[in-house]
C-alpha cells in the first residue's frame, strides 16, 4: 500500500510540474493539392530548461559520432536531439476510428513512433496518449521488433502498421513503431507524445518507408517538397504551419535561395563561412556541412566557431587549461608559421602537438614525462586545443591584427571554450549590443540577431504555487525572467563532428524561425527565404 501511495504521489508531482498549453493546431486541405498543417508552440520556461539541463548532464556515453551512426549497415542508432525545448509540434492520428496525438515533425529523423498501450514500466508513457491497436479495425500486426539507441537510454518496441492521418491526407496501412520504453525524464516532461520523421529513408531504423515517402509515391501530394514557417510573432497563439505539397507564399519574401543536399539521410548541405559583427572566422572558407533540423530549437556548431561567438557575446566558457598551454608554450611559435603563410592545418604538426593525415590534424598520442618521472599520454586536448588556436589566429591575421593582439586575443578565447552540448549563459544586459552572426549558404548572407522579442507572460503551476514568469526570446538568446531574475543563454551549442563527415553545423529553430524553409525532396535540394 505504501508502495502504490508512494508512486501515485510520485505521479502526482510530475504532473504539477507538466506545462500546459492551449494554443491550438488546425489543417487545411487546398485545392491546390497542398496540405497545410497548422503547429502548436511551445513556450520555453523554467521547468523545461531545468529538464534538458538535467538530460544533458546525463546523457551518459553518447557523442558526436552517434549522430552518423545510422549511416552504418546494420546499425539502429539515431541522434537524441535537444527535443525538450523543441517548440513546435502538430497532430496526427492513427487508427480506425482515429487515435490523436501530438507529435514533432522532425527532419533530423525518418521513423514515426508513439507510444503503445503495452507501455507499462516508463513513466513518460502515463503522462502521454498511447496508442491502442485492439481498438483500431485497421490495425495489421508486424511484430518486428525496433530499437533506437540514446546516450540516456533506449525508445524500444515493435513495429506495428495502420492507417495515419496528417491534417486531411491519410496514409493507408502505415508502418510505424510502438514505443514499449521510453527514456527517463527526457520525455516525460515533453508536451509531445511521438515523433514523426521527415528525413530520408536512408536514416530510417528497420528500413521503414517513412510517412512522407507514401505520401509522395501514393499521389497523396502535388508536388514532392514540404515547407516550415516557424511563427516568431510573440503576439499570435498560431505556432507555426507545415505544408505538405508546395509552399504558402504570404509567409515568406522573395526568392528562396536553394542549395544541393550532399548527403541523403539528414537533409545535409554545403555553406560557407560565417561572419561575426560582419569579420570572417574563416573556419568554414573552403566549405562546411550543414543539416536543417526541425526537430531542435539551437543552433550547434564546431567548438573553434562556438568559442569566438561566446566570446563575442560575453558568453561563459569552460576555462581551459590545455588551451592556455598551447598559446604560453607555443603560442608564438604557431604565429611565426602562420604569419610565414604555413598552411594552417599542418600547423600542429610542426610543433608536434597533432600528426596530419593530408588532410587534417590527427591526435597522436604523444609521452610526456611528469616530475615524477612516470610517463603518460597527454590529452588529444592538447591537439583539439592547438587547431582551434591555430583557427583563432588565421582569422586574426586575416584582419591585420598585430601579434601581441592576436596571442591576446587566443589567450582571451582560452576562457570561453564551450561545454559540450550545453548552453552559455550571458549577460542579459549586454543583449541590445551583441554582433550579428551571418551564415552564407548557396552565396548569399543569412543574419541572425540577438535582438529580444517580448513573448507573452506564461503562468504555471509549479508544486502547487503560482508563478508568472516574462518570457521573452531573441534570435539566437533566450531569456526567462526578468530585472535581477532574469536568467539569459546563448542559443549556440558546440559539438565536435570529425572529418570527413565534418565539421558540420545543425541549423534549428532558432535558424528555421527567422527563414522559412522549403524541403524539395523531388530536386534533392533545401531552401531558405526570409520569413513574414
Amino acid at each position: 500500500v505504501k508502495m502504490g501511495t508512494r508512486f501515485q504521489s510520485l505521479l502526482a508531482f510530475l504532473l504539477s510540474c507538466l506545462i500546459f498549453i492551449s494554443a491550438a493546431s488546425s489543417s487545411e486541405q487546398k485545392g491546390d493539392g497542398t496540405l497545410r498543417i497548422g503547429l502548436k508552440k511551445r513556450k520555453l520556461d523554467r521547468a523545461n530548461r531545468l529538464a534538458s539541463q538535467l538530460f544533458l548532464k546525463n546523457r551518459g556515453s553518447w557523442s558526436p559520432k552517434d549522430y552518423f551512426r545510422l549511416n552504418d549497415a546494420n546499425s539502429d542508432i539515431v541522434p537524441l536531439k535537444n527535443y525538450l525545448d523543441a517548440q513546435y509540434y502538430g497532430e496526427i492520428t492513427i487508427g480506425t476510428p482515429p487515435q490523436k496525438f501530438t507529435a514533432i515533425f522532425d527532419t533530423g529523423s525518418s521513423n514515426l513512433w508513439v507510444p503503445s498501450s503495452n507501455c507499462y514500466f516508463s513513466i513518460a508513457c502515463y503522462f502521454h496518449s498511447k496508442y491502442k491497436a485492439r481498438d483500431s479495425s485497421t490495425y495489421k500486426r508486424n511484430g518486428k521488433p525496433a530499437s533506437i539507441r540514446y546516450g540516456t537510454g533506449a525508445i524500444s518496441g515493435y513495429f506495428s502498421n495502420d492507417d495515419v492521418k496528417v491534417g486531411g491526407l491519410v496514409i493507408k496501412d502505415q508502418e510505424f513503431i510502438e514505443a514499449t520504453s521510453e527514456p527517463g525524464i527526457t520525455f516525460l516532461l515533453a508536451k509531445f507524445d511521438g515523433i514523426l520523421g521527415l528525413g530520408f529513408k536512408e536514416i530510417a531504423v528497420g528500413n521503414s518507408t517513412p510517412v512522407w515517402y507514401n505520401m509522395v509515391e501514393k499521389g497523396l501530394v502535388k508536388e514532392p517538397i514540404f515547407s516550415f514557417w516557424l511563427n516568431r510573432n510573440p503576439e499570435d497563439p498560431e505556432g507555426g504551419q507545415i505544408v505538405f505539397g508546395g509552399v504558402d507564399p504570404k509567409h515568406f519574401k522573395g526568392e528562396h535561395t536553394y542549395v544541393p543536399v550532399t548527403r541523403k539521410g539528414y537533409w545535409q548541405f554545403d555553406m560557407g563561412d560565417l561572419n561575426i559583427a560582419g569579420k570572417p572566422t574563416g573556419y568554414c572558407a573552403n566549405g562546411c556541412s550543414a543539416i536543417a533540423d526541425s526537430g531542435t530549437s539551437l543552433l550547434t556548431g564546431p567548438s573553434t566557431v562556438i568559442t569566438m561567438i561566446n566570446h563575442a557575446i560575453g558568453a561563459v566558457g569552460i576555462a581551459s587549461q590545455e588551451c592556455k598551454t598551447v598559446i604560453g608554450q607555443y603560442g608564438q611559435t604557431m604565429l611565426d608559421s602562420l604569419v610565414s603563410q604555413v598552411d594552417p592545418r599542418k600547423v600542429c604538426s610542426q610543433i608536434g602537438l597533432c600528426g596530419f593525415d593530408g588532410t587534417h590534424s590527427v591526435s597522436m598520442g604523444i609521452k610526456s614525462v611528469v616530475e615524477d618521472g612516470v610517463s603518460s599520454l597527454l590529452n588529444e586536448a592538447m591537439c583539439s586545443a592547438c587547431e582551434m588556436a591555430s583557427v583563432w589566429m588565421q582569422s586574426e591575421l586575416s584582419q591585420n591584427q598585430t601579434q601581441e593582439r592576436i596571442l591576446a586575443y587566443a589567450a582571451e578565447l582560452c576562457d570561453h571554450i564551450p561545454n559540450p552540448n550545453q548552453q552559455s549563459a550571458v549577460d542579459c544586459e549586454r543583449v541590445s549590443s551583441m554582433p550579428i552572426v551571418t551564415f552564407t549558404i548557396g552565396g548569399k548572407p543569412f543574419d541572425l540577431s540577438p535582438q529580444d522579442v517580448r513573448l507573452l507572460i506564461l503562468k504555471m503551476f509549479v508544486r502547487a504555487l503560482l508563478i508568472t514568469f516574462n518570457l521573452f526570446l531573441g534570435q539566437y538568446i533566450f531569456k526567462i525572467g526578468d530585472g535581477v531574475q532574469a536568467q539569459c543563454t546563448s542559443g549556440f551549442t558546440a559539438m565536435d563532428i570529425p572529418p570527413p563527415r565534418g565539421p558540420l553545423w545543425i541549423l534549428g529553430d532558432i535558424f528555421m524561425g527567422p527563414y522559412h524553409t522549403v524541403f524539395d525532396y523531388g530536386k534533392t535540394r533545401v531552401g531558405f527565404a526570409k520569413a513574414t
